[in-house]
């Protein structure tokens, strides 16, 4: 990558090695030194007996314990539930509003000078939260340099530093930036009549908003650069449904400009599927039939005046292809250095598209049909329409703000997660989970405080450019591809804490008892006597307005709203499957890593988000969205005790029978589809067995996983303690003794003694026996043995085929459903082939490859 530069030579002197080359035979080398350490273990105890066991003064083994090092080894008295209750104590509500203030009172579009100036602030909170030393420079890296590669490949490696570290990686993807926008209703002279303002009125009322609302124009991110004239034709929410019913009507979309209002799916859908159909161009706008019962038609006042939507409001967002691939859309699957080779975009539309208001909206409505509420006729407006959209396309820098603790047991890693970048100003998006985050990282940094040190590394990261296709999370993956594949045990992601009453929460079914069992350990963040788990039922403020005055709401809005709510209530686990949507895509759908995302939404019964809009706003949280930010503070405890959960369990908290189980489900739903959309019979049997199968190694290795902890954690107790030479004697050489034993469970991935158990400890002879070397390695072995199984099972969906048509995605078990956008779908490669395809024979095909994969996967987790 060129010339080594200074901040690059600073973190490169930390490391024993020059290369990654070195780096890599490191690793190989790793289970030698596991072996030489346990015989030199074993060499040290026989030495350290035998000290005992002669008399010496205590003198004397203070100064072996000097000479040996220990003296730096920190003592922790805290056991597991007063670490988690020191956490817990830490998030604070209004703490969380003066962050939020920090970061959401300023644009920071991602590739601006802003969002630079917010990476290096988040760099600063994890310098000072986690005692990391001011650098000469500031540790910001070009992607695929040696800085960059070693700071995050080096946190899994012996030789790697033992003490947090910060840093900046620099990707360089291709984004664009508006430069012109017009759109006008002609008349037959070809001249304007009519000329939409595009912008949002800033009402002074939301201080923020107004000062803000010319700062980035209302766009689309990734749009395609052009002008488009043509009649417009309404689409309704522009989903398959919607194009196949105006298709099957006779509707042309050829030379046309679609107009769709936003919601049900993906917006980048709604112009791809209207681009194949010979659409010229496409409108999207925010329709208030989507926001329930708090509209300004039942009287409430448009915000900052009241509740209801702002009718200027505009929902800018990406329009990028999603469904095809996240990312850089000129480097699918490799990360975008800064020389990195560029392809021609596959998933960007090449039609023009602009977002617009209600407002706006409104005027152009009225040249296709005279009604209100408009309808799915298929009728073309009467004028013709003028589409300008400009845009200034060009590789552009981002940054990606990580942080790392190492743990005992370097080599499994827990990655915990927000991005930063936002359309305006983002209080909702996603400053609310960047300021959960920060809660979390706050309460890490108490524990580290207190004596604390995880049992595996924790990673946290700031991703950048999320908003225009989860950038700068897909590049940091498919650059450290093999690493996280290797070493990452689950990715917990957050993107918007807080936009409204209902507490959404979904994530692997192997995460799923985990994610439920530490909801309800966390209080209801409003409502005495109740938990985070019950917040899944609330639903909003107005909702006894809404029951008690004659109030009126777009029927298929609620009738949808009630489905949802059933299909949350049918699950098993109560944890809906994740499709894509946010930054755990490329570590689930790509890598097959266990992962989770969790949010409060909205309900037809809550004020209107204004996603993506200059009234996503600080006040508007403090009014509508979390008055005393009580939910950011409820979504910080429960990602940071999960986390802590999954960080210092000795055996991953990864329900793998849980998941085979629910495979059960997905091929129920398959089955019947299949019944729907095909004539002939698709015998599933041998899928079937292949399911039943995994249910039996998972349940195997359930067995195993807890026998192998029992025995590990008798073990534990073993371990030597004190000999009782006089009460003078064993005050001063205790200490000796726990930091002894505490580093070799240190060195074996085992928390220090807790305080209760170190009580418990009674010496019952005059000298200590030697400690059971060799069997606590072989309950070590088992340990890491059944960890890695756990580990390995979300990985065995991955099939390096990926799915038909998208090959990017490669998780066989879920994926975003190619006409849904962000919703899942479960066996996607299986489904899609009967949904979409309609070909029965690659839906054989298709089971026989699933099948084959769960096979593989059985026997490799069987122990």
């Amino acid at each position: 990558m060129g010339t080594t530069t200074e901040s690059e030579k600073q973190v490169l002197l930390q490391f024993p090695f020059s290369d990654l080359g070195e780096l890599q035979q490191e690793n190989r080398r790793d289970r030698t030194y596991r072996v030489r350490l346990a015989l030199f273990l074993s060499l040290f105890f026989a030495a350290f007996i035998y000290l005992y066991r002669n008399p010496r003064s205590v003198f004397e083994a203070e100064l072996l314990h000097e000479d040996l090092g220990y003296s730096h080894i920190a003592e922790s008295s805290l056991s597991t539930e007063e670490r988690e209750a020191l956490f817990l104590s830490i998030p604070d509500g209004k703490r969380a509003e003066e962050t939020s203030k920090l970061y959401s009172k300023h644009p920071h579009l991602a590739g601006s000078s802003e969002d630079f100036e917010d990476a290096k602030s988040i760099l600063k909170l994890f310098r000072s939260e986690f005692d990391i030393p001011e650098p000469h420079t500031e540790p910001i890296f070009p992607a695929g340099s040696k800085a960059s590669r070693l700071s995050t490949l080096s946190l899994t490696s012996h030789l790697g530093s033992s003490k947090p570290s910060a840093w900046i990686d620099v990707y360089y993807p291709v984004m664009n930036t508006p430069l012109d926008r017009s759109l006008d209703i002609l008349g037959e002279d070809a001249r304007s009549v009519w000329s939409a303002d595009l912008t949002e009125d800033g009402d002074p009322l939301d201080e923020d908003a107004a000062k803000y609302k010319d700062a980035v124009p209302a766009w689309h991110g990734l749009s395609a650069d052009g002008e488009a004239t043509g009649q417009l034709v309404y689409v309704n929410y522009g989903t398959k449904e919607d194009y196949d019913e105006l298709v099957a009507a006779g509707v042309d979309f050829t030379g046309k400009i679609i107009i769709a209002r936003y919601g049900k799916v993906y917006r980048g859908l709604k112009i791809e599927l209207g681009e194949a159909l010979g659409a010229v161009g496409a409108l999207i706008y925010s329709d208030p039939r989507d926001d329930g019962f708090v509209t300004v038609e039942n009287g409430y006042a448009p915000y900052p005046n009241g509740p209801a939507r702002n009718p200027s409001s505009v929902q800018r967002g990406s329009v990028m292809y999603l469904p095809l691939y996240p990312g850089d859309p000129t480097t699918p699957g490799y990360p975008s250095y800064e020389g990195a080779e560029r392809m021609n975009a596959t998933n960007i539309p090449k039609i023009p598209s602009l977002p617009i208001s209600w407002h706006n909206a409104q005027r152009l409505l009225e040249e296709i049909d005279d009604d209100v509420s408009p309808r799915l006729t298929g009728k073309f407006s009467s004028s013709v329409i003028k589409l300008v959209n400009h845009v200034d396309t060009k590789v552009t820098p981002i940054w990606n703000t990580m942080a790392a603790i190492p743990g005992h047991v370097r080599d499994e890693v827990v990655l915990i997660a927000c991005h930063r970048d936002a359309w305006v100003l983002g209080a909702a998006d996603p400053i609310s989970g960047t300021v959960s985050l920060t809660e979390v990282i706050r309460g890490y940094a108490e524990l580290l405080r207190n004596g604390w040190k995880p049992l595996r590394t924790v990673v946290f990261a700031s991703w950048d450019a999320e908003e225009y296709g989860l950038i700068g999370s897909v590049e940091y993956g498919e650059d450290f591809s093999s690493w996280i594949s290797k070493h990452v045990v689950a990715y917990i992601n957050v993107d918007v804490s807080s936009a409204g009453s209902t507490w959404n929460v979904g994530g692997s079914p192997a995460l799923a008892p985990l994610i439920k069992r530490t909801a309800l350990d966390i209080p209801h963040p409003t409502i005495p006597g109740k938990t985070l788990w019950d917040a899944r039922n609330d639903e909003g403020p107005f909702r006894d307005d809404a029951l008690s005055v004659n109030m009126t709401a777009d029927l298929n809005v609620l009738m949808d709203y009630e489905a949802k709510k059933k299909v949350k209530d049918e699950l098993s686990t109560g944890v809906l499957p994740l499709g894509s949507g946010s930054d755990y895509t490329v570590f689930l759908q790509r890598l097959g890593v266990s992962s989770t995302d969790q949010e409060f939404g909205g309900t037809p019964y809550d004020a209107p988000y204004h996603y993506h809009s200059i009234y996503d706003s600080v006040k508007w949280q403090q009014v509508y969205a979390d008055p005393g930010f009580h939910r950011h503070v409820a979504v910080a405890k429960h990602l940071g005790l999960m986390g802590l959960r999954l960080i210092d369990s000795i055996i991953i908290p990864l329900n793998t029978t849980q998941y085979a189980l629910e495979l059960d489900q997905y091929l129920d739903t398959v089955e019947s589809l299949a019944v729907q959309e095909t004539s002939s019979t698709i015998d599933f049997g041998i899928l079937r067995l292949a399911i039943s199968k995994l249910q039996s190694a998972s349940e195997a290795l359930d067995e195993e996983k807890e026998d192998a902890e029992k025995t590990f954690r008798d073990l534990l107790g073993q371990l030597p303690s004190f000999p009782p030479s006089g009460r003078a004697i064993c005050r001063r050489r205790s200490p000796f003794y726990t930091r002894v034993s505490n580093w070799i469970k240190g060195v074996f991935g085992v928390p220090p003694l807790e305080l209760a158990e170190q009580q418990s400890t009674t010496v019952t002879a005059d000298i200590p026996k030697i400690p059971p070397i060799l069997e606590f390695l072989k309950a070590q072995r088992r340990v890491i043995k059944a960890n890695k199984k756990l580990i390995s099972f979300e990985r065995g969906f991955i099939s390096e085929d990926g799915i038909k048509g998208r090959e990017w995605f490669k998780h066989l078990g879920v994926a975003p459903g190619r006409y849904l956008g962000y919703g899942a779908t479960t066996l996607p490669a299986l489904t899609e082939a009967l949904s979409i395809d309609k070909n029965v024979t690659l839906a054989k095909e298709e089971t026989y490859r699933l099948a084959s994969l769960l096979n593989t996967l059985a026997d490799n987790i069987t122990p």
